[in-house]
Protein backbone atom coordinates (compact mmCIF):
# COMPACT_ATOMS: atom_id res chain seq x y z
CA UNK A 1 0.00 0.00 0.00
CA UNK A 2 1.49 3.33 -0.54
CA UNK A 3 0.86 6.59 1.76
CA UNK A 4 2.18 10.27 1.23
CA UNK A 5 5.26 10.30 2.62
CA UNK A 6 5.21 11.87 6.00
CA UNK A 7 8.45 10.48 7.55
CA UNK A 8 11.76 12.20 7.58
CA UNK A 9 14.08 9.73 8.88
CA UNK A 10 15.81 6.89 6.52
CA UNK A 11 14.18 3.52 7.15
CA UNK A 12 10.99 5.10 9.51
CA UNK A 13 8.28 4.89 6.79
CA UNK A 14 9.31 0.81 6.47
CA UNK A 15 9.60 0.30 10.11
CA UNK A 16 6.03 1.56 10.60
CA UNK A 17 4.82 -0.39 8.03
CA UNK A 18 5.93 -3.83 9.10
CA UNK A 19 4.65 -2.29 13.00
CA UNK A 20 1.39 -1.50 11.42
CA UNK A 21 1.65 -5.36 9.70
CA UNK A 22 2.08 -6.93 13.21
CA UNK A 23 -0.61 -5.01 14.76
CA UNK A 24 -2.63 -6.13 12.47
CA UNK A 25 -1.97 -9.68 13.21
CA UNK A 26 -2.20 -8.91 17.15
CA UNK A 27 -5.70 -7.86 16.63
CA UNK A 28 -6.65 -10.96 14.35
CA UNK A 29 -5.31 -13.37 16.98
CA UNK A 30 -6.28 -11.09 20.76
CA UNK A 31 -8.68 -8.15 19.21
CA UNK A 32 -8.38 -5.12 21.17
CA UNK A 33 -6.81 -5.63 24.54
CA UNK A 34 -6.79 -3.96 27.15
CA UNK A 35 -4.62 -4.47 30.81
CA UNK A 36 -3.49 -2.79 33.66
CA UNK A 37 0.34 -1.07 33.59
CA UNK A 38 1.96 -2.96 35.66
CA UNK A 39 4.67 -0.33 36.17
CA UNK A 40 5.86 1.55 38.93
CA UNK A 41 6.95 0.55 42.54
CA UNK A 42 10.63 0.35 44.23
CA UNK A 43 11.64 -2.78 42.82
CA UNK A 44 11.56 -1.51 39.34
CA UNK A 45 12.78 2.23 40.06
CA UNK A 46 15.87 0.42 41.45
CA UNK A 47 16.32 -1.62 38.14
CA UNK A 48 15.63 1.11 36.39
CA UNK A 49 18.39 2.84 38.20
CA UNK A 50 20.73 -0.28 37.71
CA UNK A 51 20.28 -0.42 34.32
CA UNK A 52 20.84 3.33 33.48
CA UNK A 53 23.84 3.15 35.20
CA UNK A 54 25.20 0.08 33.29
CA UNK A 55 24.42 1.73 30.32
CA UNK A 56 26.04 4.73 30.70
CA UNK A 57 29.37 2.61 32.54
CA UNK A 58 29.08 1.16 29.03
CA UNK A 59 28.70 3.91 26.71
CA UNK A 60 31.77 5.39 28.91
CA UNK A 61 34.30 3.02 28.19
CA UNK A 62 33.06 3.15 24.31
CA UNK A 63 31.51 -0.38 24.76
CA UNK A 64 27.87 0.36 24.88
CA UNK A 65 25.66 -2.37 23.03
CA UNK A 66 22.34 -2.30 21.51
CA UNK A 67 20.38 -4.42 24.52
CA UNK A 68 21.75 -2.00 27.16
CA UNK A 69 19.98 0.89 25.64
CA UNK A 70 17.27 -0.92 25.19
CA UNK A 71 16.84 -2.40 28.52
CA UNK A 72 17.55 0.88 29.51
CA UNK A 73 14.69 2.23 27.92
CA UNK A 74 12.64 -0.50 28.85
CA UNK A 75 13.52 0.07 32.73
CA UNK A 76 12.56 3.88 32.67
CA UNK A 77 9.16 2.88 31.52
CA UNK A 78 8.75 0.26 33.27
CA UNK A 79 9.69 2.48 36.60
CA UNK A 80 7.15 5.20 35.34
CA UNK A 81 3.36 5.12 36.85
CA UNK A 82 2.50 8.50 35.41
CA UNK A 83 0.65 8.09 31.96
CA UNK A 84 1.92 10.91 30.00
CA UNK A 85 5.34 10.06 31.31
CA UNK A 86 4.81 6.33 30.40
CA UNK A 87 3.76 7.17 26.92
CA UNK A 88 7.00 9.22 26.56
CA UNK A 89 8.92 6.44 27.99
CA UNK A 90 7.10 4.23 25.25
CA UNK A 91 8.05 6.32 22.34
CA UNK A 92 11.57 5.93 23.41
CA UNK A 93 11.31 2.58 23.65
CA UNK A 94 10.05 2.62 20.07
CA UNK A 95 12.48 4.45 18.89
CA UNK A 96 15.33 2.73 19.75
CA UNK A 97 14.12 -0.22 18.60
CA UNK A 98 13.69 1.71 15.08
CA UNK A 99 17.50 2.41 15.55
CA UNK A 100 18.73 -0.85 16.06
CA UNK A 101 16.75 -2.52 13.50
CA UNK A 102 18.19 -0.06 11.04
CA UNK A 103 21.48 -0.83 12.36
CA UNK A 104 20.72 -4.84 11.37
CA UNK A 105 19.18 -3.69 7.75
CA UNK A 106 22.29 -1.87 7.58
CA UNK A 107 24.37 -4.88 8.08
CA UNK A 108 22.82 -7.01 5.19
Amino acid sequence: MSYPTIFTTPGVRAFAEEIDAERQRQLAKFGDQRHLDGTGGLFLANMAHVLRSECQEAADRGEVTWRQILMEECGEAFAETDPKALRTELLQVAAVCAAWIADLDSRA
